[in-house]
């Protein structure tokens, strides 16, 4: 049984840094696609960032130059820098069965088979 855990969610000031990590288990397919998603009360999930085996990594236009996506086997990160009060979220760590470069879109969360519970993020101004 594959298991997803996010940790590292927390509080910050609006400019301030926080550093997600997820650990996978169960799962043997660390080089397939892994990444990060987000859900704002009332809104839709929407990807972050992901990251293949190249490493490939494809991330949101909104958080280009803010925020770094790593892996290490099959933990997952997200270095998040320079944040911003519409960072506020849940945040969701989540792996596929495929390569990065199988999907349309990698950012999609149709993609992903397997979901963290989530961490939740809140920035203040």
């Amino acid at each position: 049984e594959v298991q997803v855990v996010e940790s590292g969610g927390g509080s910050v000031q609006a400019g301030g840094s926080l550093r997600l990590s997820c650990a996978v288990s169960g799962y043997t397919y660390s080089s397939y696609c892994m990444g990060w998603f987000r859900q704002a009360p009332r809104k839709e999930r929407e990807g972050v960032a992901v990251i293949g085996s190249d490493p490939t990594t494809i991330l949101a236009d909104s958080v280009k130059g803010r925020f770094t996506i790593s892996k290490d086997n099959a933990n997952l990160y997200l270095q998040m820098n320079s944040l911003k009060p519409e960072d506020t979220a849940m945040y969701y760590c989540a792996a596929a069965r495929a390569r990065c470069g199988y999907f349309l879109s990698p950012l999609s969360k149709s993609a992903y088979n397997y979901w963290g519970q989530g961490t939740q993020v809140t920035i203040s101004s």
